[in-house]
Order: C-alpha cells, then sequence, then structure tokens
C-alpha cells in the first residue's frame, strides 16, 4: 500500500495538475504545426508551448522537492493517457480498445512502481 502524508498527497494531486497542463503544449504544438512557418498563428502557438513549459520546469523542481524522485518520474507516464484524452476531445480522434489497454498498462506500471518504492 502506497503510504503519502498529507503533504506529499497534496504535492501529488499538484503534480497531477502539473501533467495536465505539460499536456496541453502537445495540442499547442499541434495547432502550430497546421500553420504557415512563422504565422502570427504559429508564433502564437509556440510561444504558448514555451509558456507551458517554462511553468512546467518551475512546478517540476518543486515537485520533485517534496516527492521521492521514483514517485514523480513514474507519474510522468500520465501524460500518454492525457495526449489519448486531448486526441478524442480536441483533434476528434477515435480511442481504441488498445489505447484503453495500453492507459490501464501504464496506470498499473505506475502503482507497481511506486508501491515497490515503498517496500
Amino acid at each position: 500500500m502506497i503510504k503519502l502524508t498529507k503533504s506529499e498527497k497534496k504535492t501529488f494531486l499538484g503534480l497531477q495538475l502539473l501533467l495536465l497542463v505539460y499536456s496541453l503544449s502537445g495540442i499547442c504544438s499541434k495547432m502550430a504545426a497546421g500553420e504557415p512557418f512563422l504565422s502570427p498563428k504559429y508564433i502564437l502557438y509556440y510561444g504558448m508551448v514555451l509558456f507551458i513549459l517554462a511553468l512546467y520546469a518551475i512546478g517540476w523542481q518543486q515537485v520533485i522537492k517534496r516527492l521521492p524522485l521514483i514517485t514523480a518520474y513514474a507519474s510522468k507516464a500520465v501524460t500518454v493517457i492525457w495526449g489519448v484524452v486531448w486526441g478524442m476531445l480536441v483533434f476528434k480522434e477515435h480511442i481504441t480498445f488498445t489505447n484503453v489497454i495500453g492507459a490501464v498498462v501504464i496506470i498499473a506500471g505506475i502503482l507497481l512502481v511506486v508501491s515497490e518504492e515503498e517496500k
């Protein structure tokens, strides 16, 4: 069983929010790819990517000060799941059974890594 202190639980939830925000950079990047090079929209989308990555870098430094490193790094895999969700919601991509199985494997892997760290 994973045992986190109240403070670590807050940090872990903050990490999940941070990873959600980080995953938005993929949306901005894909949107920029559909625009002409150096057009105003292209610059706007890539500016958003840089802004999101800067926020992520600052947040990540705070997370790794407060959580075990293995917990923080294992949780980064959740961005793959966010990518599938954003693909469906924003780009109207279809989620396949294989996508669902992959998401389950990622979550199970995170839980296994984190629970092994506790032993």
